[in-house]
This record gives C-alpha cells, structure tokens and sequence, in this order.
C-alpha cells in the first residue's frame, strides 16, 4: 500500500478547501454502477471533496488524472480472479471475502482518521450500506457531520442480520441525511426502519464522457449505419437492444420468445445482447431452438466507451428484469436505461419499484409485467410497428435524461432546492 501521505500532492495543490471525505470501497475505474454513481457525485464538487477508496486495476493513472485528491487503500478483491473454481478455490474465496471486509472496515477507519488530521474535513459521505461499522465508530471519534448512501441490496442484505440490523440503525440515526439511489430504495428503508432522520432520493445522472463518442445527429447515424453492417443488419430493421449481465433475472430470454412472434406479424426483427454472464449458453441455446439464432446477436462484453454505437444502431432498448430476487431488483437496474434515454430510444421494462424513477409509462417508454407474455408481446408489437411513437418516446426520454438533482444541495437544508430531494423528478 501506498504511503497516504505521499499521495495526490499535485492534485491537492488545485483544490482550495475540501470539506468532504467521500468513502467508497467501490470507486472508478473499477466497473460498477455504484462506483459511476459515487464518480458522478465527486465531478459535481471537485474543489470540496477528498475521495478514500479501494484500490482497483489501473487506479493509478485514472487518480493521477482527476481534479480532486484521490486516496486509496490496498484490496484483495483483484485476486479473486487467480482463484480456481473447484471446491477448494470456493472454500478460498468465501474466507477471503470475510478477510477482505475486515479489512476494509479497518484501514477505511485508520485511513479517514488520518486524512482529518491533513484536511479538518468537516462532513464525510459514505456511497454505501456496506463497512457501515467503520462510519459508526467515525462519527464518536472525529467532530464530523455524516450522510449515508444506500443503494438497494446493501440495505437489504444488512437487515437480514438482527445485530447488524440493530448497529446499522443507531448508524442511521445519527447521520445529518440518508441519500437513497431510488425511491423504491427510500420506500424499502422506510418499511424496515422507522427513522425521523431526513431522507432523500437522488438519482443517477448520464457521464456523457463515458461514450467517448460526440454526439451530433450525423455521427450517431455514421455509428448506426457501421455497427449494422458489422452484424449483417439492413438499414430498415427494428433493432432491439439489451444490456446487462446474462443472468436468468434479467429476462432477456422473453425477449428472445417475442422475436419469433414478431418475425410471424411481419417485423422483420433483429435483436443485439451486450453482456456477460453464466445464463449466456441457455440464451443461445434457446435462440438456435426457436431458430432465431441468425437474428439475435451475442456482443458479450462491450467497454462503456463502445456502447454508443450501440445505442446509436438499436431502435427499442429492453430489459424485462424479474422480481425473484429482491435484493438484486433493489440495486443498480435503472442506470441502463438512463444511457438509452440519453441516446434517444424508447424502452420497454418491467415495472418494477427501482426502474420507476427512470422510466415513466408512455412517457419515455411502456412499462409491462414481464410475466404476462401478452403484455410484452403487445408492448413490442406496439413500438415495432409505431415509428412516430418511437420517436416521439425517445425525444421525450431524452428530456428526462438531461434532469439532476445535485448532492451539494444536502448542505443547504434552508434553500428552496432541498425540497427538491425528497421527490422523484417527473412524477
């Protein structure tokens, strides 16, 4: 591990006053909604904020880089990959996962007392539920003001355990706020924990720099039109579009059940999948079953800096996440259909409590039950056949997609924007 005081000296020589300690184990460049999310909140303050994270592949020059101090500490997470998958290599990475959030829980706490010393930061922001214990034990110590973030899982995995329940509580109490990703997520909170402490929902905004790409209407189509013929697609075929991790949850498989419905009605269909994960085989196995295999199209996984042409080539982004598993559902759903939104497409999701703050029922898109198959049938037939409802749901998405709620609103409790937190905006 790096000596902290040796880090970020030419970085903190830029920023005048930092008053906030953002701690996350999970932080840029490592991929994870949450550590976009967490990214995003530290470019809306760089002059005031100190990020403390864990250490990540290729950190060093992504800290070098930004216009805040970046501190970090070493993690075992990155060799878990090195680990082999039979019994023993389970049996290893089970302890290891224990290790590693002991780990975190102390040197984040060792860590951030330090760095009060060198700043005299007055508010930390902790960007989730997770090592909560090192933030309540924080709050004794230093003569610091505290907000907590959640974002879905955390939350629920945490009230599993009745001790944990009950620390992670008094935790809550004594926060200045509670910054919830979602209101399904402050919904969820409010129904397992009665609190009188403020709580806000903030949600996810688009890092346009992500895509790497302009986004003028010529280039876009240039992107369209070159992704298409890499995949063999005509011009005037309705692409559907998903992305996400090939799970069983994710319900990429009914929209694979609708291609051949559609294809039957007249559509002449195709549909991309950008994504990893270990339902990848069942999926093509069902494509070559229903014999759609030469219509749908496998991209696994796609860098963020090359979904724009992606996003640029579909017409309808999809994603029929299930609700089986809860904790999973709470967490992270609605940041892919924010990056549709932005590039303009309608979409058609399941309606599910996280994904109601991003899209809005005939608005920017159709929300459907993803268990009944007439109503995901009727839903795709629907913006198949309906160009002028595409783009009429997609310029209205795009709308949407420009809206922010900014987190320095937290700290002015007396403004007319502190309201603002508590809505969803658009509803």
């Amino acid at each position: 591990m790096e000596n902290i005081s040796q880090l970020g000296t030419q970085i903190r020589e830029k920023t005048a006053y930092p008053d906030i300690l953002i701690i996350s184990r999970i932080f840029q460049p490592q991929g994870s909604v949450i550590g976009e999310y967490v990214y995003n909140r530290c470019l809306q303050d760089p002059e005031r904020v100190i990020v403390l994270a864990s250490g990540c592949n290729r950190d060093k020059l992504f800290d070098q880089s930004q216009q805040f101090p970046v501190y970090r500490w070493l993690s075992f997470y990155r060799f878990r990959n090195v680990l082999g998958s039979n019994l023993l290599g389970k049996l290893f990475k089970t302890c290891l996962q224990s290790f590693v959030r002991l780990f975190d829980i102390i040197f984040s706490l060792i860590l951030a007392i330090k760095l009060y010393f060198r700043y005299h930061y007055r508010y930390i922001e902790w960007c989730h539920g997770y090592d909560f214990i090192a933030l309540l034990l924080l709050s004794y110590i230093l003569p610091i003001r505290f907000f907590i973030y959640l974002h879905g899982k955390d939350l629920v995995d945490i009230a599993q355990t009745p001790l944990w329940r009950s620390l992670f509580k008094l935790t809550l109490k004594r926060a200045e706020g509670i910054v919830c990703q979602n209101s399904h997520v402050r919904d969820t909170l409010r129904k397992t924990f009665r609190l009188d402490t403020p709580t806000h929902v903030i949600n996810p905004v688009v890092r346009t720099e992500k895509f790497a790409h302009p986004s003028s209407p010529s280039h876009l189509e240039d992107l369209r039109l070159r992704l298409r013929q890499s995949y063999s697609i005509p011009k005037t075929s309705i692409v559907i579009l998903s992305v996400g991790k090939l799970s069983q949850n994710t319900g990429f498989d009914l929209v694979i059940d609708n291609i051949p419905l559609l294809l039957t009605i007249g559509v002449d269909v195709h549909y991309i999948i950008c994504g990893q994960g270990s339902f990848e085989a069942e999926l093509k196995s069902q494509s070559h079953r229903l014999r759609v295999d030469k219509r749908v199209h496998f991209a696994g996984y796609v860098p963020e800096r090359e979904l724009a042409s992606y996003y640029a080539a579909c017409d309808i982004f999809a994603l029929l996440a299930l609700e089986e598993d809860k904790a999973k559902r709470l967490e992270n759903l609605e940041m892919f259909h924010l990056d549709a939104e932005y590039f303009g497409k309608p979409i058609i999701a399941s309606c599910l409590g996280s994904i109601l703050d991003a899209v809005h029922h005939e608005e920017n898109g159709l929300l459907v039950n993803p268990n009944s198959g007439y109503e995901v049938l009727q839903a795709f037939k629907k913006l198949c056949q309906d160009q002028p409802l595409r783009e009429k749901l997609g310029r209205q998405g795009q709308e949407l997609a420009k809206r922010k709620t900014y987190h320095r609103w937290l700290y002015n409790p007396d403004t007319r924007y502190s309201c603002i937190l508590n809505l969803v905006i658009g509803h």
